[in-house]
């Protein structure tokens, strides 16, 4: 039985298409994906348009990857609705079409994020932890929603609440090193906001366990289980960099320049990865230092 990832193409697909044997990928641009991923059998799909139903033959377990960038660009009303269109109704369209298959797929994995909790302070989150009620947190809430509905078709469907992926070639991570590696790093805000993190390595490997664990379904937090605050995510990247970090970008200069994503910089969560851990789940890199060290070099 083979696998079928949409949004192969992004920082997390590509890194989990390299784990998967000869996937298919969707995407806008067939030839592109072939350009950049080896090994996979590319078709054309969007949010707004389903690929044909013959793609999913032989396909066991649907990894749902795809949607707009929250990162990118400064949120407009018209960002901010593509954002939420891309997710709602692609991950709409894709159930519908899983149901109209004669054998679908046992397991749907869909992409969420922690921004489900919305800004929490020091409180400790869960997979039991209610929603918040910003934005991300509705988009996350519409978006799971459409996801679970694949629940009725018998499919087991888990929900991956994803924190700040750290890796060397994509994510939040090399968008930090040029300023920490001049000197010029430091805390963003008070510095005291709790940062839930993974290394991407372990991101793909609870993708992973979570599509060969039939007992493990719903949100799963994929984040490491050792949050720490912006301060002291600051402290240790300069560490593992030799540098100094004493700068700081007040919370006022942000929110001038980025309008309303700011408040994702600035707010505070603080997660574990409660059912992943119970499950049996292992880290690679359960602290920090380790993962930074490790992307670093």
């Amino acid at each position: 039985m083979r696998s079928l990832v949409t949004g192969g193409t992004g920082f997390i697909g590509r890194h989990l298409v390299k784990k998967l044997e000869r996937p298919v990928v969707l995407g806008r641009d067939p030839k592109r994906i072939h350009k950049l991923l080896r090994n996979v059998d590319a078709f054309q799909w969007s949010p707004s348009s389903p690929p044909d139903a013959k793609v999913f033959e032989d396909i066991n377990t649907v990894f749902h990857l795809a949607g707009e960038s929250v990162f990118k660009g400064r949120w407009t009303e018209e960002k901010k609705e593509r954002i939420m269109r891309s997710r709602v109704e692609g991950t709409r369209n894709l159930v519908e079409l899983l149901s109209t298959l004669a054998k679908p797929p046992s397991t749907l994995i869909c992409s969420s994020a922690i921004g489900y909790y919305g800004p929490q302070g020091e409180k400790i989150l869960t997979e039991s932890s209610p929603a918040g009620d910003d934005f991300l947190s509705r988009v996350c809430i519409a978006w799971e929603a459409e996801a679970s509905k694949a629940e009725k078709l018998g499919i087991r469907v888990v929900l991956l609440r994803t924190g700040i992926v750290l890796g060397g070639d994509g994510g939040a991570l090399p968008q930090m090193l040029t300023p920490f590696r001049l000197g010029v790093g430091g805390r963003i805000g008070s510095g005291n906001q709790y940062m839930s993190w993974i290394h991407i390595d372990d991101l793909v490997d609870i993708m992973l366990f979570a599509a060969g664990t039939e007992s493990i379904r719903g949100p799963v937090n994929g984040v490491a289980p050792a949050p720490v605050t912006n301060r002291e995510f600051t402290a240790a990247l300069a560490s593992v960099l030799h540098r100094p970090a004493l700068l700081q970008v007040p919370g006022f200069v942000l929110k001038i320049t980025l309008g309303e994503f700011a408040d994702v910089l600035l707010g505070s969560q603080r997660v574990f990865p409660e059912k992943a851990t119970e499950a049996g789940y292992v880290f690679r890199y359960p602290k920090l230092n380790g993962a930074l060290q490790d992307l670093v070099s």
